[in-house]
Parts: C-alpha cells; sequence; structure tokens
C-alpha cells in the first residue's frame, strides 16, 4: 500500500502537430501521420484512466502538448472527463483556441482550465476575441498570452484594452530576443509580472518542486522532474516513480521557461498565482497590480 500524493503532472505525448505556422515554432504546420495520431490518442487515453484510477490521491494535470491539442477530439474527451473527477483540482492546457469552444459546456468549470496564446497573423483577431468573449460569458478559466516580439506590441495592446479586466494577458519573452530596458518598459505595461519573462533563471542548486510535488509525464509514461531535465525517476504505470518523489535542487544552470521556473521555491510565484498555477491566471490581488519583484540575484545568464 502506497502512501497517498498530492502531484501535479505536465503531460506531453507524442503529438506535435499544429494547424498554425508561426514563424517562432519549430513545429508550425507538422502533420502527424495517421500512425502518430493514433499512438497519441492511446497514449493519451491510458495516462487519462490511470488518472481517474487514482482516487487516493490528489491531482493536478496540465497538457502542455508540441501541438495544438484541442483540435484533437480525444484532448476534449479527456479534459471533460478528468475534470469531472472529486479527486482532481485542475486540468488545463495549453491551446491557441482554434477550436471551438462548445465543448466546454460539459465539463466541470470549477476544475478546467485553459492557457490560451494568440498569435497575430496566424487567425483573425476578431476571430479569437470572440473566443475569449464566450469563455467569458461561459464562466471558464482562462489566461491569454501572446510573445513579446516588437511586431506584436500592437496586437498586445489591442487585447489589453478589449479583454476584461478580469482576464490575465501574459508576455512571453521571444526566445534569443533581448530587451532594452525601454522595451521591457513597454511590456511591462501590459504585463506586470514580464520581467520574470524576460531572462533566464539561476537556477542551479536552488529548490525547485519538480520531481517532488510537480513531474512531468510523457506518451509511454516516463515520469522525470520537469520537461527540461532528461533524468527519469521512473514509470508512470507501474508506480516506480513514487520511491523518488522527493525534493532536490535544479542541475540546470538556468530556467527560462514559465512552466519550469513557477515551481522553484526561491520565486514568489505560487503566492503570485494560487490557484491558478497550471492555466496562469493569478489571484485577485496580482491582478490589482500587487506584483512581487523579480530577484536581482535570479536573473541573467551564469
Amino acid at each position: 500500500m502506497t502512501a497517498a500524493v498530492d502531484l501535479t503532472i505536465l503531460y506531453r505525448g507524442p503529438l506535435a502537430s499544429c494547424d498554425y505556422d508561426c514563424p517562432y515554432c519549430p513545429f508550425a504546420k507538422r502533420r502527424d501521420s495517421t500512425a502518430q495520431l493514433r499512438a497519441d490518442r492511446a497514449a493519451l487515453d491510458r495516462f487519462a484512466g490511470w488518472a481517474r484510477a487514482q482516487t487516493d490521491d490528489r491531482l493536478s494535470v496540465l497538457f502542455t502538448p508540441w501541438g495544438e491539442g484541442l483540435v484533437r477530439s480525444w484532448y476534449r474527451r479527456a479534459m471533460v472527463e478528468l475534470s469531472r473527477e472529486p479527486h482532481i483540482d485542475r486540468v488545463a492546457i495549453q491551446t491557441n483556441l482554434s477550436c471551438r469552444t462548445e465543448w466546454l459546456a460539459e465539463a466541470d468549470l470549477d476544475t478546467v482550465a485553459l492557457w490560451c496564446t494568440y498569435h497575430p497573423g496566424q487567425t483573425p483577431y476578431e476571430r479569437f476575441l470572440d473566443k475569449t468573449r464566450r469563455l467569458v460569458g461561459m464562466g471558464v478559466r482562462f489566461s491569454v498570452g501572446i510573445v513579446g516580439l516588437p511586431e506584436h506590441l500592437e496586437h498586445a495592446r489591442r487585447l489589453r484594452a478589449e479583454l476584461p479586466e478580469q482576464v490575465y494577458l501574459w508576455v512571453n519573452a521571444a526566445e534569443g530576443h533581448s530587451y532594452t530596458d525601454e522595451q521591457a518598459a513597454l511590456w511591462t505595461e501590459l504585463d506586470p509580472l514580464f520581467p520574470f519573462s524576460r531572462e533566464p533563471h539561476r537556477s542551479a542548486g536552488l529548490p525547485c518542486r519538480t520531481g517532488s510535488t510537480v513531474v512531468s509525464v510523457d506518451g509511454d509514461g516516463t515520469v522525470r522532474r520537469c520537461h527540461f531535465v532528461r533524468a527519469e525517476l521512473g514509470n508512470l504505470y507501474d508506480g516506480s516513480y513514487r520511491a523518488a518523489l522527493a525534493p532536490r535542487p535544479c542541475p540546470l544552470a538556468v530556467c527560462d521557461c514559465h512552466i519550469g521556473y513557477v515551481h522553484l521555491e526561491t520565486l514568489p510565484l505560487y503566492d503570485t498565482f494560487a490557484g491558478g498555477v497550471l492555466e496562469r491566471v493569478p489571484t485577485a490581488e496580482a491582478r490589482l497590480g500587487k506584483y512581487p519583484a523579480v530577484p536581482t540575484s535570479h536573473t541573467g545568464t551564469p
């Protein structure tokens, strides 16, 4: 008999296809074969079945597919089914919101949530904004974000002006892009938390929740502490990972992705996103502008 756990799982199966062709994404307009899609569906069904069966544990799940998951029926079904399980506190997914939204009416809206990204040039602005209005009308928890490229600034300003105040607009620093203080200030006006994204976080040797209360799982059930550390902790389906769950310092020099550094214990982001860590929804207090400062010793390339 194993002890019950309270665990957050970042699940990433084989899916690597997307309906968009963003120039900053390596998976743009990639097509999975029929066999690959079947493998992804089987892997997700297996994971969802496992999660539903863990009734002695408390689970939270974030789907982080390389491609766009919600255009696939099996991701929508898994979101609905998992949201209805009383031992699952949250089930969320990263999405470009190109899918229809009606399916969310079948989900438990106290549990399901969306992390949405707007990609200018990939979908008409009004179409995307209309989707967000539908989500608001349905009472769905969600955040909206954009990649902080110079050509996206006016799109982001328009979004911030037209989204309801309670919808958080986040900005991800563009990979490989550096920002002057003046440029960073423009993005920070829209997202007061942008300074956390601006530079990689020094993480070597620092305590992180990954590997203890947060893990990454792939389509085969291989468990790792996070998506960015390749060392294996065991397998989900034979239970071997459980013995490896323990506090441990980060082995990497830096962490530059929100789904990684949000779990660093030396950053205040669990308080900032209390109740909304997986879907990137900050607290009501944080949305009023009471954001923490980024520790100056925490950023920059070592």
